[in-house]
């Protein structure tokens, strides 16, 4: 049972209803996520979270497919089934093969050293409360990742963190289908 209320744009706080009616376009399903509907219920939340995700995707230099990479990788970390879903779903819309998402879940190589070494220090921070080793950290620099980059997959891992502890926090339900021809971003 979800702990948060779930909301539509008609019915949710009316600071929440524009960052809804923006979230709509690019949901997998089409509708609502049950995420987005939830983190309404708080308008400051879902604008933190709107915030992190524009900032992310408008002011980043990573391309959409390392973000997903990112993001997926700290998902599986964080133990939300829910946020692995909907970001395997939006890794594989993004240009990953069905493969390549079945070893990020794992916790497995791509066969790219150098997104390789970037999910490899996500995937670190994530289990470590944002510490990584200066190894692992020189592997990614080592692979032609600048320290802006590096800086900026923080950026990722805040907000699959983000997503994945609401969802647990909210105890949300994950939506029954997903679309994958809904756009990206």
């Amino acid at each position: 049972m979800t702990r948060i209320p779930t909301h539509t744009i008609e019915d949710a706080p009316q600071a929440s209803r524009p960052l809804l009616a923006d979230l709509v376009q690019f949901s997998p399903t089409g509708k609502l996520l049950n995420l987005h509907a939830q983190m309404a219920h708080a308008p400051a939340v879902l604008e933190a979270y709107v915030s992190i995700r524009r900032a992310t995707s408008r002011a980043g230099t990573l391309d959409q497919p390392v973000r997903t990479a990112l993001m997926l990788a700290a998902a599986v970390v964080t133990g939300s089934q829910y946020a692995q879903e909907i970001l395997a779903t939006l890794a594989q819309r993004s240009g990953w093969e069905p493969a390549q998402v079945g070893a990020l879940r794992a916790g497995e190589d791509l066969g790219q050293p150098q997104t390789d070494a970037l999910v490899a220090v996500i995937r670190e921070a994530a289990a470590d409360c944002g510490r990584v080793s200066d190894a692992t950290w020189a592997r990614a620099a080592d692979a032609g990742w600048t320290d802006a980059q590096l800086a900026e997959a923080f950026g990722c891992l805040g907000l699959a963190t983000f997503t994945a502890y609401f969802l647990n926090y909210a105890a949300t339900q994950p939506e029954l289908t997903w679309n994958s021809s809904r756009p990206v971003s």
